[in-house]
């Protein structure tokens, strides 16, 4: 095969020669040389450019990659702090429920402290006397009340207590003197306070026994010059207030009304 078949497809001219002559099919010039250097040149070109395009074609999804990492992490970062802030909004954005004055149920009495009517003076118990005269013995004992022996008759079922001191302090004994006694008179400075039980027992029959209790409210009153014991008259909240007891004490359930508790 020539030289000229390998380089040149149909006729190639340089410097007006033409190459596929036959006459110089085995002639070298300068000429020749130099178009040979010149495609090798562009040949070389071409892989050149081709393999930078390579090498540009695979950085670019490298590139990719990188970009997307890097703008992924901020949000990665930024997962607790947007659990912690949706918690704070929905917090804030909470909206409290209340039902309106026309759904609404009202218990005027739920709550409030539950009083009873004064229990009957004298009371019947149905007890032996022997027995229920027991009762208000220890009844009193666990008042912290002491019995005057000197001055009970127990025999004739009556038992007289010595002085309980139920209220001290100007304050408290003036309170206290007001729901246990009725004041006619609001000058005296009351510091103390005290009352005295007389219980009789009275029996109807050998079972039934009528049980009064009569209340001597005193209090001690100071004017500024001098003090001194005066008797007031008894409201009935300490004679109320045994009964309640006894009657516990005797029937095992007690007349005082059960409170609510708000539950």
């Amino acid at each position: 095969m020539s030289f000229s078949s390998t380089f040149c497809s149909g006729s190639c001219k340089t410097d007006g020669n033409t190459l596929n002559d036959p006459g110089r099919d085995n002639l070298i010039t300068p000429n020749l040389i130099k178009s040979f250097k010149s495609r090798c040149f562009a040949l070389y070109s071409i892989q050149t450019q081709t393999n930078l395009l390579g090498r540009e074609n695979m950085k670019v999804p490298i590139v990719t990659i990188l970009l997307v990492i890097a703008f992924s992490l901020p949000v990665f970062a930024q997962k607790g702090v947007d659990a912690q802030t949706k918690t704070i909004k929905d917090e804030g954005n909470k909206v409290t429920t209340r039902s309106n004055d026309a759904t609404r149920s009202f218990d005027w009495g739920k709550g409030k402290t539950k009083v009873r009517d004064r229990l009957p003076n004298p009371t019947k118990l149905t007890a032996r006397r022997n027995v229920l005269i027991a009762s208000i013995i220890d009844v009193l004992r666990e008042q912290k009340i002491v019995v005057d022996d000197a001055s009970s008759r127990m025999k004739d079922g009556i038992i007289v207590t010595q002085p309980f001191v139920f209220a001290k302090g100007s304050v408290i004994t003036q309170n206290e003197l007001t729901r246990y006694a009725i004041l006619e008179s609001t000058d005296s400075a009351w510091t103390r306070a005290q009352y005295t039980l007389t219980i009789e027992v009275q029996s109807i029959d050998g079972i039934q026994n009528n049980v009064s209790v009569n209340a001597k409210i005193e209090g001690r009153a100071n004017n500024g010059l001098m003090s001194e014991w005066l008797t007031v008259r008894s409201s009935g909240v300490a004679e109320d207030e045994f009964l309640a007891k006894l009657i516990e004490a005797v029937t095992g359930t007690s007349p005082d009304p059960t409170q609510d508790t708000g539950h």
